[in-house]
Order: C-alpha cells, then sequence, then structure tokens
C-alpha cells in the first residue's frame, strides 16, 4: 500500500501570534513493505508527519495519497484508513486499560466486527509476534508488567488489527538498553512476518542503524535527507548542523581510518564495526 505525500502543509495556530509552520511542503513516497525511519531533532516535524498519515490531523494544503485514495478529499471515511495504517503514540503502555492482557489486546479486532474466532486467533498471532506467551501472559494485568512488556502489550494491540503500514512514534523511548533492543527486534520481526510497510520515528541514530532500510531526516518541517543509511550517515556536517549525530561506532570507525587503519570508515552498527576489525586484524596477523 503506497504512501504519497505531496507539498504537505501543516500550520498550528494559524493567524495568532503563536503561528508556527510544522510542516512545510513536504513531499514523500513511502513504498510497499518498506521500513523506514523517520528522524529529527525535536520540532523537526516528524511527529506532526504522522499523525497526518493517520488521517488524525489535517493539512492546511497538499495532498496524502494511500492506496491510491486521497485522504484529504471530502467524504473520505477515514476510519477505512486507520484500519490500514496503524498507529503506536509514543509511550502506548498509558493507553492500556482493561483488567487482562488478552482483553486490551482484543479491543482493537472485536471493533472492527470479526468473529470471536478470529479475534482469539489474531490476539495469539500478535502476542507471539511481540515476544508473549499467550498461556503465561493472556490473564495477567498490564499494569503488573515492565515497562517493556507493556510496550510490547500496546503494540500487539494495533498489530492484532492487521494494518497494512505500521507507524511506531518513538517506541523504545523510556526504556534501558535491553528493552530498546527487544522491541527494535520485535519490529523487524513484525516487518518480516506480517511483511508490513514499518515507519518509525525516532531521535536515535543507533536505534534507526540496527533496522531502518531507509532514512527520512526532517529539519523545520521539511524533509532534507533521504536515503539508505549508508548514504545519510555519510553527511556527518548535514546532521550535526540539525542538531543530529550519526551513531558513535561511525565516528569510531572513522577515527581509526584517521589514524592509518586500513578499515571502512563506513561501519555504522557495531555489527559492521566487529566485522571490519575483525578483517584488519586478520590481514595485519597474515602479514
Amino acid at each position: 500500500m503506497p504512501i504519497k505525500i505531496e507539498k504537505l502543509t501543516h500550520i498550528y495556530m494559524k493567524g495568532s501570534p503563536f503561528e508556527k509552520k510544522a510542516l512545510d511542503e513536504v513531499t514523500i513516497t513511502i513504498n510497499d513493505n518498506e521500513f523506514v525511519a523517520l528522524i529529527g531533532h525535536t520540532g523537526s516535524g516528524k511527529s506532526t508527519l504522522i499523525q497526518h498519515i493517520n488521517g488524525i490531523l489535517k493539512p492546511h494544503s497538499g495532498n496524502i495519497i494511500i492506496n491510491d485514495v486521497n485522504i484529504t478529499d471530502k467524504g473520505v471515511k477515514l476510519s477505512d484508513i486507520r484500519k490500514k495504517v496503524g498507529l503506536v503514540f509514543q509511550y502506548p503502555e498509558y493507553q492500556l486499560f482493561e483488567e487482562t492482557i488478552e482483553k486490551d489486546i482484543s479491543f482493537g479486532p472485536k471493533n472492527l466486527g470479526l468473529s470471536d474466532e478470529e479475534v482469539s486467533n489474531r490476539v495469539k498471532r500478535a502476542m507471539n509476534m511481540v515476544g508473549l506467551d499467550y498461556e503465561i501472559y493472556k490473564n495477567k494485568s498490564p499494569f503488573d508488567l515492565s515497562g517493556g512488556q507493556k510496550r510490547r502489550v500496546a503494540i500487539a494491540g494495533v498489530v492484532a488489527m492487521e494494518p497494512e503500514v505500521l507507524i511506531l512514534d518513538e517506541p523504545t523511548a523510556g526504556l534501558d538498553p535491553k528493552g530498546r533492543d527487544d522491541i527494535l527486534n520485535q519490529v523487524k520481526i513484525l516487518h518480516r512476518e506480517y511483511n508490513m510497510t514499518i515507519i518509525l520515528v525516532s531521535h536515535s541514530m543507533e536505534d534507526v542503524a540496527k533496522v531502518a532500510e531507509r532514512i527520512l531526516v526532517m529539519h523545520k518541517g521539511k524533509c532534507i535527507l533521504d536515503g539508505k543509511p549508508s548514504t545519510i550517515f555519510k553527511e556527518i556536517d548535514t546532521l550535526e548542523s540539525v542538531g543530529l549525530a550519526v551513531p558513535q561506532v561511525t565516528y569510531l570507525m572513522k577515527r581509526l581510518k584517521q589514524k592509518g587503519f586500513n578499515i571502512s570508515g563506513d561501519a555504522f552498527t557495531i555489527d559492521q564495526a566487529k566485522e571490519e576489525i575483525l578483517k584488519f586484524l586478520r590481514s595485519a596477523k597474515n602479514d
């Protein structure tokens, strides 16, 4: 389900002394089954952008075309769009409300009018996808879980709707390193197993380096960079000029290269850096 965003503009508090242009003629196309990271400093426009894709906000001008339907047109049923475009807000665990995990996750599918059997199947499938054993967790209260587990329950509630596009707004915010890695690994599994289009909003280059196939960089309401991680992370000066940075391991590899080590300076994950350093050490040993 392709998403085409054409010259999208949104202005908060238009006409007031506090007027702010949050989106400034943004034009982006997101293709089927892509894993896209949307990154930018606070106030860059990334959260405003995703709320337009889900139909929560209406633009002042421009078009949002999802599966050949312009959702800005009058008469478009946004409820139908939201069945296909799932949005997990930042700190989604604060939206948990049912007495058991199973009931919380089943809330969305039940509202789709599905049979009890299909609802149950979707709940089990979604829990499995986020790494929660159905038999162990189904009757537990979501409020008795750790922060990372609550986050998984909230994501499972959206996944159980089986949208074609899944948008995650800062899904690792506030989690410890293990919790961050667990959530990112589960999101990668969702992308692979459900064949979903994933849009991951983040301000962490380390996070997006691990999972994204493509990165969109937002600044002052505009998309200023768009490309593969290997391309984006070469734009160190541009990223630093807008308050961002490349992953720490990239700085390390470039520093080693500057010191005369015969290694690639383009590594942006720990695994890539490890491979490059081991390759260098083996070569040095053979010499």
